[in-house]
C-alpha cells in the first residue's frame, strides 16, 4: 500500500492503545505476544505510512511505548503530555469529589492516558501545541452551564491541538494539524461532551479563518485526527464536521474501505453503528493522488487482525510533494 516514491501517504488511527494504568501499555508491547498490540501491529505495517497519527495511545514522557511499538520503522516520534488525565485539583464533573477521571483537562484515569503519538519517516521541525487554550477563549464558545472558577482553567482540548511541521525533502514544510476530540456522550443533559467535542473542531475553522489570537501555519498543511463526529450519523454536533469539511482551504477525499467511508464500528451494544469519526484533510492545493479507509473486505486475512486490533480502522491520503 505505499504510497508513490514522488508522494507521501499521510494516515491516522486510533489504535486504542490505552490501558488502566500507566506504564501497563509499555509492558505489553514488551511482552510480544499481547494480541492487540501484534494486530496494530499488522495494521501499521499493512498502512505503510510515511507519516502516521496514532491516537488513543498511552503517553508516556520518555516515549518509551511510542518507540517500542513501532522499533526502527519511523525514525521520528513526536508527543507531548496530553490533557487526558491532567487533573484540575476542581470538581469538573459534578459529583462532589476531587481528583477523579471526570475532574481532569480531558478524562483520564491517569496523565496521559489515551494521548497522541506522531511517526514519521521524514524529520519533523519544531511544533506549537495549543493544548493550554482555554476553552472560554474560543469565539462563540458553546459553553456548558459550569462555575466561574472552572471557566478560569477549563481547556478547550479533550487531549491535545498541535501543529507540526514535516520537513520536506525539497526544503519548506508540511504543517500537520492534530488532535483528537472527546466522544460526544458520557455526559448528562447539559451535553458538555457534545458541546466540546464541535468546539474542538470549530478550533481549527477559526485558525484557518484568523480569527484567533494565534497564527495560523503557512499551507500547505494536512489536518489529521479524530474529530469523533460523523457529518450525518450518530452522536455530536454534526454541523460541526460538515463546516470543516466544508471549508474553503481545505478538502475531503472522502477515503472509502469494504465499509464506505465509515471509520469506526459502534454497532456492539446497541451502539451507534458505523460512523466516519476519524479524518485526514488536506489543504487545497495540495494534490491527492489517492485515498482509502483500511477496512479490508470479510474474505480479506487482514479483516480479522483489524477486529482485533480495534474498533476504528485507519485513515490513509496519499499527496503529490508539494
Amino acid at each position: 500500500m505505499a504510497a508513490a516514491a514522488e508522494g507521501l501517504r499521510l494516515a491516522t488511527f486510533d489504535a486504542g492503545l490505552s490501558r488502566q494504568g500507566p506504564g501497563l501499555l509499555l509492558r505489553d508491547i514488551l511482552k510480544a505476544d499481547d494480541p492487540q498490540v501484534t494486530a496494530v501491529r499488522a495494521m501499521i505495517a499493512a498502512l505503510d505510512a510515511d507519516v502516521l497519527l496514532v491516537t488513543g495511545m498511552d503517553y508516556d514522557a520518555g516515549l518509551l511505548a511510542a518507540r517500542a511499538l513501532v522499533g526502527d520503522g519511523y525514525p521520528h516520534i513526536f508527543a507531548l503530555r496530553p490533557n487526558t488525565g491532567w487533573q484540575t485539583g476542581l470538581d469538573l464533573d459534578g459529583d462532589g469529589k476531587r481528583g477523579h477521571a471526570g475532574d481532569a483537562q480531558g478524562w483520564g484515569r491517569f496523565s496521559g492516558q489515551a494521548g497522541l503519538a506522531l511517526f514519521s519517516r521524514l524529520p519533523l521541525g519544531v511544533a506549537r501545541d495549543f493544548s493550554g487554550f482555554l476553552w472560554r477563549d474560543l469565539p462563540g464558545a458553546n459553553l456548558p452551564p459550569t462555575s466561574a472558577e472552572a471557566l478560569e482553567i477549563q481547556r478547550l482540548s479533550t487531549t491535545a491541538h498541535w501543529d507540526v511541521p514535516v520537513l520536506l525533502p525539497g526544503g519548506g514544510n508540511l504543517h500537520l494539524l492534530l488532535w483528537s476530540a472527546t466522544p460526544p456522550a458520557f455526559d448528562g443533559p447539559e451535553d458538555r461532551n457534545g458541546r466540546r467535542g464541535g468546539d474542538e473542531s470549530l478550533f481549527w475553522q477559526l485558525l484557518l479563518d484568523r480569527r484567533l489570537t494565534i497564527p495560523p501555519p503557512d499551507p500547505p498543511f494536512v489536518l489529521m485526527g479524530k474529530a469523533n463526529i460523523d457529518p450525518v450519523a450518530g452522536d455530536g454536533l454534526h454541523t460541526a464536521v460538515r463546516m470543516l469539511l466544508a471549508h474553503p482551504a481545505v478538502q475531503d477525499p472522502e477515503p472509502q474501505g469494504a465499509e464506505g467511508t465509515a471509520t469506526a464500528d459502534f454497532r456492539a451494544r446497541d451502539g451507534p453503528g458505523l460512523l466516519r469519526v476519524d479524518y485526514v484533510l488536506p489543504s487545497a492545493e495540495l494534490r491527492v493522488t489517492a485515498a482509502g479507509v483500511l477496512w479490508p473486505s470479510p474474505d480479506d486475512p487482514l479483516a480479522a487482525v483489524a477486529m482485533a486490533a480495534s474498533r476504528h480502522r485507519p485513515v490513509w491520503v496519499d499527496i503529490a510533494l508539494p
